[in-house]
């Protein structure tokens, strides 16, 4: 009979499967196995693992590692069977199903809490079982991000348990060696100090004991410039008086309860369960009226009986714009009075009730709530340090930095879902006009200080007033108006905080009328504004400690679209400002997208007299694209709407550059609908050029062969006597002939293109990958592998990474095709590490469908399946449609028709579709 399978963590991070450690792999595989093992049967969100293992900074292929390690990890535990144990895919995530008694934390766990209500001699033996399950240092051989300090708690608070109970048995001369080591190593840590004076004192060794507490003194002061803790300054007397009485095993405390009263919660029923599945700390994060602190409050009163041993409650006024954060020092003479310090025993530094309060919090169960907190470095301190408590956070911002150093988990809450915005006014109005509460809450957008609001104008107006009201809140221009009550409403508290602004900060603030965007930054504002950058950054800080902006980011200032309103309607409409915005995104735009890609229009905006944010190369690009997409694509609409056609038409071909490294159908499809209709509004002949290529090479990129051919035929039309031009459309329309299957005409154009372009490498490297293409179609692969290699060699020469990776798959396949394995596994190789490295997902695809085939034809079928598995996830994410090809090897390879349907849905991990790599190097470049 098999044993029952074991995991370790408490040591070297171990699987054991019928009593024996089983392989499962490196670091990545056993740190995926502890985040999972930390949370038994509770689901782990894909994002949440890979934070903790990349520490925030993750790879372009995290997901895909980790897909691959869950893999192995299921692999490993099969021999075990899935009824005892298995990892099921549950979005947004994975579930370890075991247990949790099978895992050495959750059973020392268990064995510290049995211990705390068992007799003395059993209490001994059940914590020296539980310090038993240590098998070195936690978390052993995992990566060095992924960190749980509460297990070193966990340890510590062990020990001294178990020491206690021994002291109590009177085991003294057994523990003298023990204790003695451990002060020796760590002489700050105090418990054990007195512990071993108790042994010494208690073995007849007096002296020695005051020794002990000498050297305590010593370092205190020479390393903390501090006096030893009031415990073992007791101990000390006590033992100077020879008067030391018998160690304390069970101790009566007082149990604060702390928390304010609760008030109804609409909805939030989601919030609430994840607060159920957190250990350690929470943070609950949004903008000013989102109801954090009520969430939070009414899920500490829900969760008192998880807390046997108190809550305690503190409003830290973090972004209190009339008060100063409350210190922690004052929190902490707060946090100490609940925990039964009488006044007159509060330590006078703040040091010293920080000692004072993790000696008297952690050995309890406690949950700690600290709201409204500004920055990590406010909560740190506060935060408790017993294995079995927990604190909740709740702050405007982020607190990335208690992610980094406790582990913290985050959750930035969301408006209101339409029912429970609807509750919510009903809870306040009642049943009155109950036929216009669902249209009010809609045009609240969820904000509960809005609803709240409106459910209070509904309960207190006569009916006759009721349409007016509905009319005033319908409307854009009114909205804000509708929502002032008595001095209280959204607009007249933006009118205080505005007023209370300097002078140079409110102009900034009514400047933010003209941006279109959600999100914005310093250096827009810079260039909005005319100032330099780091003072647009200290105004945009300045704005957020008002409450009128949330630094949700590092330099990434967002507002409730309330606020959004109430700043247009400062500005004014038209706005002048508006067309500085879109000059700076021209600038900024054409400055990355030259770090992606070759770029063969005339477009150049490096006069354009703006400070820009620094791209180095191609992954700093990336980033600032997937950041200011959003803020592109709204500024976009706003200058079409405000018929700046001429810069409507040069941002679009500009932005279309990101679209084609990372193709995704919609918004590339707006993008040039919007730069089509300015070039023909404009009457620009090189205008409606430029646009006409990029909406080819939408067409190409998506298999639309005759709408590619149409547009590429026009193109080539327009091109006139213009070389560059003329060379771009031969390319294009051979593209475009090719996808429509005349393969021999593409060959022929593309021919042309080729030799047209022989002074220009950029153009003509271009045309040699899409000749090379044209030809493996026809059946040439000589010919194809000839031009392909030749256009590698250009695309290295110039440094074009995404077109080294789609040159590298297109000769795998031509190799593979013309029976040359080797050359194209080496090929395929090369272009996955390529693909991965720089996140291009679906050349990624790509290559793992070739490196399948090639294993799959030597006869290795596990392998085979497993690169196929791998690709079908990717292409998962780039299209909602399945990837025939792959579907079709996994299927010639036995696969079970379930585990095709997994496939071809990503492999039921939940994620939505993302942006793909570049897709097949069509076209005239960027």
């Amino acid at each position: 009979m098999l044993e029952e399978p074991r995991i370790q963590l408490l040591g070297p991070v171990q699987l054991h499967v019928d009593g024996r450690p089983a392989p499962i792999g490196g670091p990545g595989v056993r740190g995926l196995l502890a985040l999972l093992a930390l949370r038994p049967n509770r689901i782990v969100a894909l994002d949440d693992l890979i934070d903790a293992l990349w520490n925030h900074d993750p790879p372009p292929t995290a997901r895909t590692i980790v897909h691959g390690n869950i893999s192995q990890l299921r692999r490993a535990l099969r021999p075990a069977g899935p009824a005892r144990v298995r990892i099921d895919t549950v979005a947004p995530g994975y579930r370890l199903s075991i247990d949790p008694m099978l895992i050495d934390v959750h059973r020392a766990r268990a064995l510290f809490a049995r211990a705390g209500a068992a007799p003395l001699t059993e209490r001994a033996e059940l914590l020296a079982e539980a310090y038993s399950l240590w098998q070195g240092r936690e978390l052993g051989g995992v990566p060095e991000s992924l960190r749980a300090p509460e297990l070193a708690d966990l340890r510590t608070a062990v020990h001294g348990a178990r020491v206690d109970a021994d002291l109590a048995l009177g085991r003294h001369g057994e523990l003298i060696d023990e204790l003695t080591a451990i002060v020796r190593e760590d002489p700050g840590r105090e418990r054990t100090t007195g512990q071993l004076m108790r042994a010494l004192h208690a073995s007849g060794r007096r002296a020695d004991a005051l020794e002990v507490y000498r050297s305590a003194a010593r370092f205190a002061s020479e390393r903390l410039g501090l006096d030893p803790g009031p415990e073992l300054r007791a101990l000390h007397q006590q033992v100077l008086d020879d008067d030391l009485p018998p160690p304390a095993v069970t101790v009566t405390r007082m149990v604060p309860r702390q928390l304010p009263p609760a008030t109804p919660l609409a909805g939030r029923s989601a919030d609430l369960a994840w607060l159920d599945g957190v250990d350690g700390v929470a943070v609950v994060t949004g903008p000013p009226g989102i109801g954090k602190s009520a969430l939070a409050v009414a899920w500490a009163h829900h969760a008192i009986a998880r807390f046997p041993d108190g809550i305690l409650f503190a409003t830290l006024r973090g972004f209190d714009s009339q008060r100063e954060p409350v210190p922690v020092a004052e929190v902490l003479t707060q946090f100490l009075l609940g925990l039964g310090v009488p006044p007159p025993e509060l330590p006078e530094s703040e040091d010293e009730r920080l000692a004072s309060y993790r000696s008297l919090a952690g050995g309890r169960r406690m949950l700690v709530v600290l709201d409204d907190a500004r920055s990590a470095e406010q909560v740190r301190p506060l935060l408790p340090p017993g294995p079995g408590s927990m604190a909740v956070v709740t702050s405007r911002a982020r607190l990335d930095g208690l992610a980094v150093s406790h582990g913290a988990r985050v959750r930035p809450l969301e408006p209101l879902a339409s029912p429970d915005a609807v509750r919510l006014i009903a809870d306040v109005a009642g049943a009155a006009f109950a036929e216009h509460h669902e249209q009010l809450a809609r045009l609240c957008e969820g904000l509960p200080l809005a609803l709240r609001i409106t459910g209070a104008r509904l309960a207190a107006g006569p009916a006759w007033t009721v349409p007016e009201f509905v009319a005033e809140l319908a409307s854009e221009r009114t909205r804000l108006a509708a929502l002032d009550v008595d001095d209280a409403g959204v607009r007249a508290a933006l009118d205080v905080s505005l007023r209370g602004l300097p002078p140079e900060v409110g102009s900034v603030f009514r400047a933010l009328g003209a941006f279109p965007g959600a999100t914005v930054g310093p250096f827009v504002v810079a260039a909005l504004c005319s100032v330099p950058v780091s003072e647009a950054r200290r105004r945009l800080r300045v704005l957020a400690a008002h409450h009128l902006l949330v630094e949700s980011g590092p330099g990434v200032f967002t507002q409730h679209d309330l606020v959004r309103l109430y700043q247009r309607e400062l500005a004014g409409s038209p706005s002048p400002g508006l067309s500085r915005v879109v000059r700076y995104y021209q600038a900024a735009a054409d400055r990355a997208r030259r770090r992606l890609l070759r770029i063969v229009d005339p477009l150049d905006f490096s006069d354009v007299p703006v400070e820009l944010p620094r791209v180095d190369g191609f992954d700093e690009a990336l980033a600032w694209f997937v950041a200011e997409w959003p803020n592109l694509l709204a500024t976009l609409e706003a200058a079409a709407a405000a018929g700046l056609h001429d810069d409507v038409w040069r941002l679009a071909r500009v932005v279309h550059t990101y679209r084609v490294v990372r193709p995704l159908w919609d918004e590339w499809r707006r993008v040039v609908s919007l730069g089509m209709a300015a070039a023909e509004a404009c009457g620009d002949a090189g205008a409606r050029f430029w646009m006409l290529i990029s909406r080819c090479a939408l067409s190409l990129t998506f298999d639309l062969g005759a709408a590619s051919l149409d547009d590429a035929s026009a193109a080539l039309a327009m091109a006139g006597a213009d070389p560059r031009r003329r060379i771009c459309a031969l390319i294009h329309v051979g593209c475009a002939l090719n996808s429509c299957g005349r393969h021999e005409e593409a060959v022929d154009c593309l021919v042309r293109a080729i030799s047209a372009a022989s002074g220009d490498d950029e153009l003509r490297g271009q045309a040699l990958a899409n000749c090379a293409e044209a030809e493996k179609a026809a059946g040439r692969y000589a010919s194809a592998i000839a031009h392909q290699l030749e256009s590698l060699e250009i695309d290295r020469r110039l440094g074009d990474e995404s077109y080294v990776v789609v040159s590298l798959n297109n000769l795998a396949e031509a190799y593979f095709r013309s029976g040359d394995e080797q050359r194209a596994s080496a090929c395929a190789t090369e272009a996955v590490e390529l693909a991965a490295r720089r996140g291009f997902l679906l050349q990624e695809a790509v290559g793992r469908l070739s490196i399948g085939r090639i294993l799959r034809r030597r006869g290795d079928a596990e392998g085979a399946r497993l690169q196929l598995r791998l690709a079908a996830e990717l292409h998962s994410r780039v299209s909602p449609r399945p990837a025939p090809e792959i579907l079709a090897e996994l299927e010639a390879l036995g696969v079970p028709a379930e585990e095709l349907e997994e496939a071809a849905s990503g492999g039921g991990s939940g994620l939505q579709p993302v942006e793909s790599a570049e897709a097949d190097g069509a076209g005239g470049g960027g």
